[in-house]
């Protein structure tokens, strides 16, 4: 129900609830700001922005999405799929780490924060759907592949960046393989293998330590800043970064710096279509982890205020020297499950993060870059869903298919080309299915007054009643489908003297369809058969009455299928004969 209290009464409410809350609030963002601190310097390095950037990334798009998001326990900052959207975005506009770029990231954020915010205001929050799960899930996939690909290189210490494809960074780094540094690939080697067992085994190990289950789980989530640590260590004892370990280098100390995104309309439209395509993706990924978490606290997340608060924290980056963000999967899970109870929480990690971003700047300038490819390896490797897709391909391959394109297209093309390939194929598929929707003959099902396909069921049947259910709403696309399947069923029984149209499952005709119907029942009474309708929904009936269907209808509007086939043929229904000689 919506607060209809004073806004006095809900902002002293609200100071309640965060009081008696602040100790969980506390131990959840303490969690976070270790897990974001790496993960936020890993993603501005993967969006080819100088790392400094992820830290002013995950500070005021926080406090932002508090204020005007839904969720309680969202974690809105950095994620891997948007920061390879952004780099893919920006490579066409400005040179990777040059102020122009840093300025450009900051205007795509703005670009597609506004258009966040204007959506919400529509409340567009159904734009959700148009990115089908088994989409998403091959996006996501595909992308996670392609993120991997391009960070080997790193971990190598190698150079050149191979362009956007799978192909592409694969044959850039074999070609350049022979200049591998054995020192970078020991650091970045050691990173990857402590990363990847620590996901699944440092939490059981502490377990049968003796370490408490919360206790395991919070300190196994630190483990991307064991790597930084012992990284940042190696360079320090070992020089090696006189070796060729490159490293972050120097990091400006202090707060967020205020920028101000240049307002260049030619680069404002070249930046919109990725504008949008990140703003659609953002908003999926985020909304989608947003109604998860929140489904199991039996609370509600509200796709329109996501929006807003989305497109808010989008716009905070612009200004503070950020790049586009959303709500992180991992971080956002952490959060919930180390206790978040509100949007505190939030704001207490921004603050973590803001300290972090004062105090540890010169250490963290001995970073090698190899740990942050691990670290972006291993988080993004775990989003390639292998059982999603096994079961995707299982269950109907016509979703598969479109999962398919839009992991092929995603490896071979580029992410925003994959995503539009996506979105199309899902439509396409769409049009297929309801251009030719299901349509079944009925029968009465013997004792009862229910209808059933009389090819799946022992049936009461007529020799003059065709009785047809219709599985779906009618419209431009099937109506000729319709029109000609009823007419040939009808034509197929030469004893059909009636045609009853079950119409349960229509819940709208538009008027392409009703003009089928008009074409139908002309053609119909020219061979001497009456079409009826039956189980026709009160909106429906609201729009076909006074329309030349029913003014001009050879039949009858019944209000139950059993009462057209009792009425049209009452000796089927009296007798109860099953016909098994089935059309």
């Amino acid at each position: 129900m919506p607060d209809t209290r004073s806004p006095k009464a809900a902002l002293a409410g609200l100071r309640t609830r965060i009081r008696e809350s602040l100790a969980s609030d506390l131990r959840a963002a303490v969690i976070v700001t270790v897990m974001l601190v790496p993960q936020s310097l890993a993603y501005a390095q993967l969006a080819g922005l100088p790392a400094i950037h992820g830290v002013y990334a995950s500070v005021a798009p926080l406090v932002a999405y508090a204020l005007f998001g839904s969720s309680r326990v969202l974690s809105v900052g950095p994620v891997a799929i948007i920061s390879l959207m952004t780099a893919s975005a920006l490579a066409t506009v400005a040179v990777p780490g040059t102020p122009e770029y840093v300025a450009a990231a900051g205007l795509l954020a703005l670009v597609s924060g506004l258009l966040m915010v204007v959506m919400g205001a529509a409340r567009l929050g159904v734009i959700a759907t148009l990115l089908s799960h088994p989409v998403m899930v091959g996006f996501v996939s595909a992308s996670g592949v392609l993120i991997a690909a391009g960070q080997i290189r790193h971990v190598f210490g190698v150079g050149g960046g191979g362009g956007e494809t799978l192909q592409a960074l694969v044959a850039s780094l074999i070609g350049n393989i022979a200049q591998t540094n054995l020192s970078t690939l020991a650091v970045g080697a050691a990173a990857l293998a402590w990363l990847a067992w620590s996901r699944r085994g440092l939490d059981p190990l502490l377990r049968r330590s003796g370490l408490g289950a919360s206790a395991a789980a919070s300190i196994s989530k630190a483990a991307p800043l064991v790597a930084v640590g012992a990284g940042i260590a190696a360079v320090a004892i070992f020089g090696l970064d006189s070796r060729g370990v490159a490293v972050v280098g120097h990091l400006p100390a202090g707060g967020l710096p205020l920028t101000a995104p240049p307002l260049d309309a030619a680069l404002v439209a070249a930046l919109l279509p990725s504008a949008a395509l990140i703003a659609l993706v953002g908003f999926v990924e985020s909304v989608s982890v947003g109604q998860t978490l929140a489904a199991r606290r039996r609370q509600r997340v509200d796709p329109d205020r996501e929006l807003s608060g989305l497109g808010a924290a989008n716009v905070a980056a612009a200004f503070t020297g950020g790049f586009p963000v959303t709500g992180g999967f991992a971080r956002s899970v952490v959060n919930a499950d180390a206790g978040a109870e509100t949007q505190a929480a939030g704001l207490l990690t921004a603050a973590g993060m803001l300290l972090a971003a004062a105090l540890l700047t010169p250490l963290l300038a001995l970073l090698p870059q190899a740990v942050l490819a691990a670290t972006i390896i291993v988080a993004v490797l775990g989003l390639v869903d292998f059982g999603a897709i096994r079961h995707v391909y299982a269950y109907s391959r016509a979703d598969f298919s479109a999962m398919a394109v839009t992991m092929g297209v995603v490896a071979g093309v580029g992410v925003e080309a994959g995503i539009a390939a996506g979105i199309l194929v899902s439509l396409l598929m769409f049009l297929w299915r309801t251009a030719r929707p299901h349509i079944a003959v009925v029968g009465l099902v013997p004792g009862t007054q229910h209808f059933r396909n009389v090819l799946r069921h022992r049936v009461v049947d007529s020799a003059t009643v065709l009785t047809v259910r219709i599985d779906m709403s009618l419209y431009f696309i099937n109506a000729r489908y319709l029109e000609d399947r009823v007419f040939e069923l009808a034509l197929a029984r030469p004893q059909t003297r009636h045609v009853v149209l079950m119409c349960s499952a229509v819940n709208f005709i538009d008027a392409s369809a009703l003009d089928g119907l008009v074409s139908l029942m002309e053609r119909l009474r020219a061979a001497g058969i009456a079409l009826h309708l039956s189980e026709v929904k009160g909106p429906v009936m609201d729009r076909l009455d006074g329309t030349s269907l029913i003014k001009g209808l050879t039949g009858r509007v019944f209000l139950s299928q059993y009462d057209a086939f009792a009425a049209l043929d009452p000796a089927a229904v009296r007798d109860g004969v099953v016909n098994i000689d089935r059309p």
